[in-house]
């Protein structure tokens, strides 16, 4: 889905009044007032629905055609995690997020740097800054941050730099033709206190599963974030082995009952970029 935001004279920023809509035979269109005082601002899009990048490029052109320069938020950038191999889907979908001719682009924790390099105009907002201003203070009392897999290093690192805790690293072992995970390990745990997981994207729970037996800690003294909550199939899963599960809004999964999970809004952290 997207939304549209635009600004009115009072400085004020609402929801646009150009609204999308669908012609019979099927084409994306945004129906707008002949007359309006909105400034068009930025489109939020959510998800990796086709068709709602077409909505989203509609209402770019009719920003565009009015003299403006708008914004394209998009914290879950679809196709990153298809960074490598036929078909190559990153590129496909950094063509199509280029196709819209944002002025600006914003993302949010992307899966690897292969997509972002692809993608025109494009600002970061990396996890590490949202997870320091977002755990409860409660939960300030973390004893490390765990990285699942080589692949979350670098943003487990970034985590633990700004919580200013050690960094644990684990492995596993990924099928490319299955898909099915094994031979999970990790390093040394503290006897005592309260682990953090950081990783991207939750998905079905399986990596997250296999880390928590291979840790072999209680849920206590488990818990876990992840920037992405697609929290598909057996995601509710991992409900029985951490204690806490943390994730923003970026894709339309975080809302699944079944995780449970404390929803951080990622509206504040976005603004970068918009109308600068």
């Amino acid at each position: 889905m997207i939304k549209a935001y635009a600004t009115v004279p009072a400085g004020f920023t609402v929801f646009s009044d150009a609204t999308e809509m669908t012609f019979p035979a099927g084409e994306q269109h945004i129906k707008t007032l002949s007359e309006s005082a909105q400034t068009p601002s930025h489109v939020l899009i959510s998800g990796a629905d086709a068709n709602d990048y077409v909505s989203a490029a509609m209402w770019i052109d009719h920003g565009h055609q009015g003299g403006h320069t708008v914004t394209a938020k998009i914290p879950y950038l679809p196709g990153a995690r298809q960074d490598r191999g036929t078909p190559f889907g990153a590129q496909v979908y950094a063509n199509l997020i280029n196709s819209m001719q944002a002025d600006r682009v914003v993302c949010f924790d992307p899966h690897s740097p292969v997509m972002p390099a692809l993608v025109d105009n494009l600002t970061v907002v990396h996890s590490d800054e949202v997870i320091a201003a977002s755990l409860p203070s409660q939960g300030r009392d973390y004893v490390g941050v765990i990285a699942p897999d080589a692949g979350a290093v670098e943003r487990a690192r970034r985590a633990a730099d700004a919580l200013g805790l050690p960094l644990y690293r684990a492995t596993k072992v990924r099928d490319f033709a299955t898909g099915k995970l094994s031979a999970f390990r990790c390093e040394e745990l503290p006897e005592s206190g309260r682990m953090l997981v950081v990783d991207d994207i939750c998905d079905g729970g399986g990596t997250f599963m296999g880390l928590a037996q291979a840790t072999g800690l209680p849920k206590d003294r488990l818990d876990l974030w992840v920037s992405h909550g697609v929290f598909s199939g057996r995601a509710a899963q991992i409900a029985s082995a951490y204690g806490r599960i943390f994730t923003t809004d970026s894709h339309p999964g975080h809302r699944n009952p079944d995780v449970n999970a404390t929803i951080v809004p990622l509206a504040a952290f976005l603004e970068v970029g918009v109308n600068a």
